[in-house]
């Protein structure tokens, strides 16, 4: 980060995006602000935190609030010795910046994007393994899950088994509010789950993950209760969404763009005849947040590196018919791919 600060030709940043913040000093609370400088880190947070610093940030020194940041960061400014200061301009709101820089009018306030996110979009050894872990429970949480299903079930139970199995079994948190969508609402790619009962012999849609250790899993498959009703529709666009995910699983490597692998999934579901109803981009990093950089889509040119984590997700969604989607994280390597998710795609659950 203090080499990042050089090349953005700035004294110091100030970090209040939550995951930035996570990253940089390990701290799990809710609010603070670091103020990182080539030889300094500061924490300001408020009496609920004071302990917590202490603990989880102990190279970073503490700076009391007792009401606003605002009236702490004049003398954070002056004591570090900054005067051209970068802040999260794709996070701070307008207001924010309003109040900081009334409060510190001689400070010169420069808007930086992105330096540490594009940090955090490499992950190191620890990161891997955290997100093996919570990769691993989600796979486990839907394979407990799927064990039970059965027709009659809504949405909203299947979504809760597969909760309460993975809060059960060490996860803080689920990802993101989980997606179970059966028939026609698998047509809508990020559809809650519903008290409609799961129907058979058509596709239900399960998108989930699990928060473990701060980190996410993300992972998409698609079933049906019993054959399907319409096995020449459902096998033709299932094994369409798998070839174009295998594919693309398999052309994976550094320095390949993210338009290009978002472009190999696209080309095989086009050329079936479905690349109208494939309206998202291919895939996203995962870390502390569940959809974080690099982005698998049809705008990014830049390269792919080893330790990136992503997801491999190509859909198909057919209004008032249903969806596919099939998602795993990968990992890339040095010269490929390691696919770290581990659930199994068969569709049919008897």
């Amino acid at each position: 980060m203090r080499a990042a600060l050089v090349e953005a030709d700035i004294d110091a940043l100030l970090v209040s995006q939550p995951e930035n913040r996570r990253y940089l000093s390990g701290f799990t609370g809710s609010a603070g602000w670091l103020l990182i400088t080539a030889d300094q880190a500061l924490f300001a947070t408020d009496f609920r935190y004071f302990e917590q610093v202490g603990m989880e940030c102990p190279d970073f020194e503490l700076v009391p609030m007792e009401r606003t940041f605002a009236d702490v960061l004049p003398a954070m400014l002056a004591r570090a010795g900054v005067r051209r200061l970068g802040f999260e301009a794709d996070f701070a709101t307008f207001a924010d910046v309003q109040a900081w820089s009334k409060a510190a009018p001689d400070t010169e306030w420069a808007p930086t994007k992105e330096l540490v996110i594009r940090l955090r979009a490499v992950k190191d050894a620890v990161e891997i393994s955290a997100l093996r872990a919570a990769i691993q429970l989600a796979d486990e949480a839907l394979a407990a899950a799927l064990a039970q299903a059965h027709g009659g079930m809504t949405e909203r139970e299947l979504a809760w088994l597969i909760e309460s199995y993975m809060r059960t079994h060490g996860a803080e948190a689920v990802s993101f509010d989980i997606i179970v969508a059966g028939g026609p609402n698998g047509a809508r790619p990020h559809a809650r789950a519903t008290d409609t009962p799961l129907p058979a012999g058509v596709p239900i849609v399960i998108d989930m993950g699990a928060r473990l250790n701060g980190y996410c899993s993300d992972i998409t498959r698609t079933i049906c209760l019993g054959e399907p009703a319409d096995p020449g529709r459902f096998w033709e666009v299932y094994h369409t969404v798998l070839r174009a995910q295998q594919a693309a699983e398999a052309a994976l490597r550094p320095g390949m763009t993210g338009q290009e692998a978002d472009a190999v999934a696209r080309e095989i579901i086009t050329e079936a005849g479905y690349g109208e109803y494939f309206g998202h981009h291919l895939g996203h990093g995962v870390g502390l947040a569940v959809q974080e950089e690099p982005r698998l889509s049809r705008t990014n040119t830049a390269a792919l590196a080893p330790g990136n984590c992503v997801t491999v997700e190509p859909g198909i969604y057919l209004p008032g018919w249903g969806g596919v989607r099939i998602e795993d994280i990968v990992l890339i390597t040095e010269d490929g791919v390691e696919v770290l998710t581990a659930a199994p795609k068969g569709a049919i659950i008897a």
